[in-house]
């Protein structure tokens, strides 16, 4: 047996859906407004993990133009059966208030990488959809209910309803089969079938400190459901001690050799309780006592290691630190927020062996600005770029971000100014609230090429410029990290850190920054 330390997958991944096929496991996880949609990650040790698949790469599958901060991608479901990958998601419009406007679709592949169907609308009821194969060849969805109602539980219930693949569409009467525990907030269902019993599985309690997961079973896959005795299968709540924090939103997944596991999120805090790389997926190992699914250590609380069936390790070739966009293609790691990384943003052949990235809208648009960026994978973090950047108007910037969203930032910037016509800007975002660390620009006409680099330890985030890669010089004193976390966020928020490259130009001429390279170190800590 093999111990692992959780997370397993690092920095922004939450509400995983994991799904095994012969000797591959796939965990996809929700990427809210960062595009392409859905992150599957891939393992067959379940120690290695790499990012495989964005399933949700064409505008006629996604377009999140528009949607606010931690709207667009929830909880997306991941299955297998028929020869087909189904994958079912939610796309969130709106979510703050009483109304939630969501919609939800399926797409399907006969491969993990593709090609992916354009998707099946399937309902607009709740969020947190997902598929379940039954036995007898029918196929089920699930998701929770919104209700908007006054002085109603918002969080419903879980609604089941039959889809039918041949036409394409849900059929039947939808039923509410599940109202939740005293714990409330039910969501995030997923069904299983073991022994004649239907298993539900619901996210519950919300997904901070008292998010827990719940238990229930059927002999009818209507209902109705028994509370399993001692729900729930994991929480975090009352033990702020724990190293992760805010378990709870997962899928089971059975093993070749019979045995489970369950994938999970979680939060690893900071000491002032806020969680700079959002949630994350961790696994615990799963016992079946009296019919029921437990965890294998006992109680309910999450283990920072999980134990690992006998697998051959299977290592993938590690990602290099630096991008130096030799390539023809960006690598898989890079996001934008809500919009295709096409040519209208960024070229790797208008210059050979750079990144030209085209100035577009400003850094807090929800429509098309340019800005590609990596996730935050560890607390202490290191990222650096060289860019050539000719600015002939203060609304002309570029350079490198700490992006959590376009209300969290940091941005250490070049752009135009009276006294220099190349100069170096530190911009911070904080709730929404635009401020300026740096009292004054640091002229840098004396260079074409301008080095730029961010170090974050904990909750502290530092930044630094050169004109030759090598003598470094700081720029203002060191700022608050931690105000790019979901905790932060107002009214609060559900993603991680992300730190990358971005380009403006508010004329709409579209004046290009070339990168030579960028470069991200995940650092000891």
């Amino acid at each position: 047996m093999r111990t692992i330390k959780n997370p397993v997958l690092t920095g922004f991944n939450p509400d995983p859906s994991i799904v095994r096929v012969e000797e591959d496991y796939f965990i996809a996880t929700s990427t809210f407004e960062w595009y392409p949609g859905v992150q599957i990650s891939h393992s067959r040790d379940l120690v290695n993990w790499r990012v495989v698949s964005r399933p949700l790469s064409r505008y006629s599958q996604l377009d999140l133009r528009g949607r606010p901060t931690s709207g667009g991608i929830w909880a997306p479901a991941l299955s297998y059966a028929d020869g087909l990958f189904y994958l079912i998601y939610t796309d969130v419009r709106r979510w703050i208030g009483s109304f939630k406007d969501v919609r939800n679709f399926l797409v399907t592949a006969p491969s993990i990488e593709g090609p992916w169907s354009d998707p099946i609308h399937l309902n607009n009821s709740g969020f947190d959809p997902s598929l379940f194969h039954d036995e007898d060849g029918r196929k089920w969805l699930l998701n929770m209910i919104w209700d908007h109602r006054f002085e109603r539980n918002s969080f419903g219930g879980i609604l089941l309803q039959e889809y039918d693949p041949e036409r394409r569409a849900l059929v039947g009467t939808a039923q509410n089969i599940f109202a939740g525990t005293a714990t409330g907030l039910v969501e995030g269902p997923h069904l299983y079938k073991k022994d004649g019993w239907y298993y539900l599985l619901t996210a519950e309690g919300g997904t901070f400190a008292t998010h827990a997961e719940t238990v229930a079973r059927s002999r009818k896959i209507e209902g109705p459901y028994e509370v399993m005795p001692g729900n729930p299968l994991i929480s975090s709540s009352r033990n702020p001690e724990l190293r992760l924090q805010s378990a709870g939103h997962g899928a089971l997944v059975q093993h070749r050799d019979g045995s489970w596991a369950f994938a999970h999120l979680c939060r690893r805090q900071l000491p002032n309780g806020r969680s700079i790389l959002g949630r994350e997926t961790a696994l615990q190992n799963i016992e079946w006592k009296d019919g029921w699914p437990r965890l294998a250590s006992g109680g309910n609380v999450p283990l920072d290691t999980f134990t690992a069936p006998e697998l051959p390790l299977h290592p993938w070739p590690e990602a290099p630190a630096r991008d130096d966009f030799d390539s023809a293609e960006l690598s898989i790691d890079w996001q934008a927020p809500r919009v295709a990384i096409d040519d209208q943003m960024a070229s790797l052949s208008a210059r050979k062996g750079y990144l030209r990235l085209y100035g577009r809208e400003s850094i807090v648009s929800l429509f098309e600005q340019s800005l590609l960026a990596k996730r935050q994978k560890s607390f202490h973090v290191e990222a650096s770029t060289c860019v050539e950047f000719n600015p002939e108007t203060f609304q002309q910037l570029a350079g490198l971000v700490a992006f959590y969203s376009t209300n969290s930032f940091y941005y250490l910037y070049l752009t135009h100014a009276p006294h220099a016509k190349r100069c170096l800007g530190l911009m911070q975002c904080e709730r929404g609230n635009i401020s300026y660390p740096v009292e004054k620009e640091y002229p840098l006409d004396d260079c074409e090429r301008v080095f730029l680099k961010l170090q974050i330890q904990d909750d502290r985030i530092r930044f630094f410029y050169s004109r030759d890669g090598e003598r470094w010089n700081a720029v203002a004193w060191e700022q608050d990290a931690s105000i790019l976390s979901d905790e932060h966020a107002m009214p609060c928020a559900f993603t991680g850190n992300f730190v990358g490259i971005a380009c403006q130009d508010l004329t709409g001429r579209r004046l290009h920054a070339d990168f030579d390279w960028f470069e991200y170190r995940d650092l000891s800590e």
